[in-house]
């Protein structure tokens, strides 16, 4: 189908969508909304956070990132005034003091960071039970059907950034368009503070003169793959045969035509975080660790951090990952699967060390550690065993867990985070992955 066939056929299906609109309205008085998917985008989001928390911060550059002393001095977010110098996600902290001398330089709060989203996703859900969290900073919100309860889509937008910006104190930016992709597109279009509404009849004229790395779903790699066909615009990947696309890239290709005409069919899925695959954590070490004892002593940490979120999600599995990365930058990861699903961190550990002690020479330097546990599965049964160790294991977790969500996290810990190789009265601010 040709560029023009294609926008022919758009425009009819965009009529017609109208004359069913117009009609439901006329007989039954339902005001059904035109472009019901939003996404709202928070604006620097961990920086908004922090300028929040203390009002002396607002209009001054403020930057999160990590600490280089323990090497990972990476810039996660800036604030607007802080990008007016020039300062990006993933630049290393050092440079962006060079570049703003004046800059104020916060380590992550993550747990902050969570509290700040929840209760975003808490007032979306306020406008529509179709609420789909996207990332800590973005979700997705259907309000078809809620025109006679708030109004259009672009009225329910203005409520809802006025509300997020009253009551939780950040800006966001929010998409408006007739499915997921166009939304999230149209969240970037204008920020900070943005409202825009990309329909499909606008897809020629808004979307298509974007360069093709613009296109959701496209990273680096896959944009130098697409040049090498000459597709160096969203317009150019709408207009390629879709057989070569196909004959490249498969399924992936497909799905990128769809995407650059501005088509996708995915629902919003409150349910979507409920179907997890893996949790894991990582951190990046103070100093390089010789020998399995003190790496065992991270090991048995990450485990209780991992085990204690599985548990959090009413999960247990049966995958023990365990990631390394040596001073080199040359990591490894190795997978062992348990005979029975766990959530407890004893069984996690045994399996790594196994892991551990099986590849990894222990006269080897280690640089970061990484565990997860895959394979998860809700409710699982329990084998018990002969004397009863599971039972008391259970019982034991089920006591600290309780004392951690009336205290906190660091409210209990095990001894071993006491030694010199102990990291974990330290990972408040260190990144999970899940």
């Amino acid at each position: 189908m040709t560029g023009n066939n294609l926008l022919t056929s758009i425009y009819h299906f965009t009529a017609n969508m109208c004359s069913i609109y117009n009609i439901a309205k006329h007989m039954f008085g339902v005001m059904f909304v035109r472009c019901p998917i939003l996404l709202a985008d928070m604006n620097s989001f961990f920086a908004s956070v922090h300028q929040a928390m203390d009002p002396r911060l607002k209009g001054k550059p403020v930057i999160v990132g990590g600490d280089p002393a323990k090497r990972h001095g990476i810039v996660l977010a800036a604030s607007y005034e802080a990008k007016a110098y020039g300062i990006i996600t993933g630049m290393a902290v050092g440079e962006a003091r060079n570049l703003c001398p004046e800059g104020i330089f916060l380590k992550p709060a993550y747990s902050h960071y969570v509290d700040f989203s929840t209760r975003i996703v808490r007032i979306m859900k306020d406008f529509s039970p179709l609420v789909e969290p996207f990332s800590i900073d973005e979700a997705f919100m259907d309000v078809s059907g809620c025109g006679n309860l708030f109004g259009s889509s672009l009225e329910i937008a203005l409520q809802l950034k006025t509300r997020i910006k009253n009551e939780v104190g950040v800006l966001c930016s929010v998409g408006v368009g007739p499915n997921k992709l166009l939304a999230k597109m149209a969240a970037g279009m204008q920020k900070p503070d943005g409202l825009t509404v990309l329909d499909l009849p606008d897809v020629p004229a808004k979307m298509w003169p974007l360069p093709v790395r613009e296109l959701f779903g496209v990273g680096s790699r896959l944009e130098k793959r697409l040049r090498e066909l000459n597709i160096r615009t969203i317009g150019d990947l709408a207009t390629y045969p879709l057989p070569v696309l196909q004959k490249r890239f498969g399924l992936v290709g497909h799905v990128l035509h769809l995407s650059a005409n501005g088509l996708d069919y995915s629902p919003v899925d409150p349910r979507s975080l409920e179907r997890v695959k893996s949790i894991g954590h990582q951190i990046t070490l103070p100093r390089d660790y010789y020998g399995y004892e003190s790496i065992e002593v991270v090991i048995l940490e990450l485990c209780e951090i991992v085990c204690r979120r599985v548990r959090l999600g009413g999960y247990a599995g049966r995958t023990v990952n365990l990631s390394l990365k040596d001073v080199e930058f040359l990591w490894i990861s190795r997978a062992r699967t348990l005979p029975q699903p766990t959530a407890c961190a004893g069984d996690v550990y045994r399996a790594a060390v196994e892991l551990l002690h099986r590849h990894w020479p222990s006269w080897k330097p280690v640089r970061m550690v990484g565990v997860s546990l895959g394979g998860l599965v809700k409710n699982a049964p329990e084998q018990m065993d002969l004397f009863g160790e599971k039972e008391r294991a259970r019982r034991l977790h089920a006591a600290c867990d309780r004392i951690k969500d009336r205290f906190g996290e660091q409210s209990i810990l095990r001894a071993v985070s006491l030694t010199p190789a102990g990291v974990f009265r330290e990972l408040k601010g260190a990144k999970g992955r899940g």
